[in-house]
């Protein structure tokens, strides 16, 4: 791995979770190297806009495409770096719906429940 893979892995972990970037091990090619050295070691690390700012405008794009999958990851993103809170989540599928449309807007909502409701699980406490 170059140093702009690595550099890539980091911040795909600090956009997405600690150890995000490691689903990645034994995957190769031309696509995935581009996402990682391009997209993620130099895109998403530059300095003029911060991961939250960049983290909003990939979800205003994801909402117009009205991909719940898509929005869950980036929600998830959010809640595991403190980016956002699950209300302020909540309160981007109003806004975005103005934008993007109801019916896309639906499928933000539910990629954003699933994420909350995921992270909420997670954080409780074993009841055993």
């Amino acid at each position: 791995m170059n140093d702009r893979y690595q550099r890539g892995r980091a911040v795909m972990d600090e956009v997405y979770g600690p150890g995000f970037s490691a689903a990645l091990d034994g995957q190769s090619g031309p696509f995935l190297k581009e996402t990682v050295e391009h997209l993620f070691g130099e895109v998403w690390n530059r300095p003029d806009l911060s991961t939250r700012d960049r983290r909003l405008l990939v979800l205003g794009a994801t909402a117009a495409f009205g991909r719940a999958d898509l929005v869950q990851v980036q929600a998830r993103g959010a809640l595991a770096s403190g980016d956002c809170t699950p209300d302020e989540l909540h309160e981007s599928v109003l806004q975005l719906a103005f934008y993007v449309g109801w019916g896309n807007a639906t499928s933000v909502h539910e990629g954003i429940a699933r994420a909350v409701a995921e992270t909420t699980t997670a954080a409780e406490p074993n009841q055993d």
